[in-house]
């Protein structure tokens, strides 16, 4: 595997790893909020925004587009 190869697929482990700790986050806040259904949406940009808000990794999450392939 060649240089390259491996840088992105470190970050594609990254991205991953970030996007778990995000949904726990998200189902944290869906708990303390009583399980009340219908707001995923908002628990979802609360707690990416927590998590971002203390991680190294942001500019890495902000820009994953970049990083995935394109489906046409």
């Amino acid at each position: 595997m060649n240089s390259e190869k491996r840088t992105r697929e470190r970050k594609r482990l990254m991205l991953a790893m970030l996007e778990k700790k995000i949904r726990l986050h998200a189902r944290k806040i869906y708990e303390e909020r009583g399980k009340t259904e219908g707001q995923a949406l908002e628990d979802w940009a609360k707690a990416e925004s927590e998590v971002l808000k203390s991680s190294i990794l942001a500019p890495l999450w902000n820009h994953r587009q970049e990083l995935e392939p394109t489906e046409q």
